[in-house]
């Protein structure tokens, strides 16, 4: 674990690592916000899963976390969104919503994916590990993304319970196995038995039932995917069916971007800072 950047911000550290992760097989970097308060003690995290596209660094510089976080003393870490490097492979046709950066956080099945695009055991037992021996972090965690790293969020935080107090969500792929992005997705990395595909789906996971964490979701109304990718009413139904802890919180004019996400980052934190802070 090297850093490799790093800026005092709010009273607290952003900082940048790379490391060698032995579940994707390659270089992996990722960001860690580090509040004033882990200067004295440990302190507990918020996992941040970004979405399509994006890297460790979209969140960290347009979220405007920092500074909740600092208040509420709550560390950020922020991994990226697939493997990367020499060998890892990417969508043949270059298209933005499968391959390099959009790994959908899973643990593929299928060749040539499953030799590096485990992201669920990376983002579940090997980070943690790495950044909680190295930092001044605690085993306190709460889990929470944007789209696609939305959908991440919530179904390793809905499949791992025991490991996340708390979820979140802004804008997330509600229901992968109904949605165009989703079908494309799992097809490559889990293959065609859509059986399996059924961990992944967070809609799917609520209507089960055995929900006990608090679940916080933000959707923008205006948002371009929400009809035909997002299908946050898929969500909604399958928490009452099954009476999952799930406020599902809907704004109108906004949009799938940045902007949005900034605009309700503290009500998340917040959020979070209620499970995590004994």
């Amino acid at each position: 674990m090297k850093r490799i950047d790093g800026y005092r911000c709010h009273g607290g550290d952003q900082l940048r690592f790379e490391h060698t992760s032995k579940a994707l097989g390659c270089t992996m970097k990722f960001s860690v916000y580090l509040p004033p308060a882990a200067r004295l003690a440990p302190v507990p995290a918020l996992y941040w899963l970004s979405g399509l596209t994006c890297n460790d660094q979209n969140f960290s510089q347009k979220s405007m976390a920092q500074a909740a976080a600092a208040k509420a003393g709550i560390a950020l870490i922020i991994p990226d969104t697939s493997p990367r490097g020499d060998g890892v492979p990417d969508d043949p046709d270059g298209s933005y919503d499968f391959g390099l950066s959009a790994s959908y956080y899973v643990n593929a099945t299928q060749d040539p994916w499953c030799e590096h695009y485990q992201m669920e055991s990376y983002i579940v037992d090997e980070l943690p590990e790495l950044v909680e021996l190295n930092l001044p972090i605690n085993a306190k965690r709460s889990i929470a993304g944007h789209s696609m790293g939305g959908h991440g969020a919530l179904v390793l935080g809905l499949n791992y319970q025991e490991r996340f107090r708390s979820i979140s969500a802004f804008s997330p792929i509600s229901s992968p196995t109904r949605c165009p992005w989703g079908v494309k997705a799992f097809e490559r990395f889990l293959g065609s038995d859509k059986a399996a595909w059924t961990k992944y789906d967070a809609s799917l996971l609520l209507e089960k039932g055995g929900v006990y964490r608090p679940i916080r979701v933000d959707q923008g109304v205006s948002d371009e995917f929400l009809s035909d990718q997002l299908k946050p009413e898929l969500l909604e139904a399958a928490a009452k069916s099954s009476g999952a802890p799930l406020k599902l919180h809907r704004h109108e004019g906004y949009d799938h971007s940045y902007y949005f996400v900034q605009s309700f980052m503290a009500d998340h934190v917040a959020f979070h800072a209620e499970q995590l802070i004994d």
